[in-house]
Formats: C-alpha cells, structure tokens, sequence
C-alpha cells in the first residue's frame, strides 16, 4: 500500500531532525599507512619487520585535489573518526530525503490540475462560419 501524503511529510520532518542533531561532520577516509623510514640501520629495515606505523591518516578531495591530514595525537584521531562518521550518517540521511521527497513530489498533485479540472468547456457554436 502506498504511503500518504502526511505520513511522508512526517518521515521527512523526522529525516530532517535527525540531520539537525549530526553535528559536526567532514567528508574523508581515515586511512592506516604503515612503511619503512630512510635510516638504513632501523628496524624496519631488517628481513620481516613490519615497518613503521600504522600512522592514521584522513584524505579526501578538496577543489578536485587529494589532501591527505595526519594526526599528531590519538585524540585528534578520535575526534576526526567522529566527525568522519557523522559525514557518513550525513550522507544516508541525505539519500533518505531524496527518497522521500521524490515520493512526496509524485503524489502531490500540480496547483493548476484542480483549476483545470473544475473548468467547464465552453459549448461549441453550430453556427458556420460567415463567407468574407
């Protein structure tokens, strides 16, 4: 059965608050990168060592440019984990919205359909047309 009109207004104002208690939030991957420094004599030159890391590192697109961030503390990492996440909630509420709104445009009926509908047409003369 398809969803009314008022109902789908509901589920869009809930979508709506939802969004309104995200907070802060920033578009990006939070990213391990592990790798082996350049004093030859380090550990992590040595046969089967890991290497150094992981160091966590944010990249996203800025004016069609990757910029990648580190974290100089595990608390700054923490925060931007949050505000990443957010984003991403940010995102599937967005994708709700569209849907809902989509659905609310297809029953909503045009302004001018009632106008139209309630018009009469005017009846049709049977005269002809006088010869000039």
């Amino acid at each position: 059965m398809p969803a009314s009109l008022p109902s789908l207004e509901q589920e869009r104002a809930a979508i709506l608050a939802q969004m309104l208690q995200l907070g802060n939030f920033r578009s990006g991957s939070i990213t391990p990168i592990s790798g082996r420094c350049g004093k030859p004599n380090c550990h992590c030159h040595q046969p089967g060592q890991p290497g150094h890391g992981p160091n966590y590192r944010l990249t996203r697109k800025v004016n069609g440019k990757t910029i990648s961030e580190t974290f100089s503390s595990a608390a700054e990492l923490q925060k931007t984990q949050r505000e990443v996440e957010a984003f991403h909630r940010f995102r599937e509420l967005s994708r709700q919205l569209l849907e809902v709104n989509e659905k609310i445009c297809q029953l909503r009926p045009a302004e001018g359909t009632l106008i139209l509908q309630e018009k009469k047409r005017p009846k049709r003369s049977n005269k002809k047309p006088r010869a000039r």
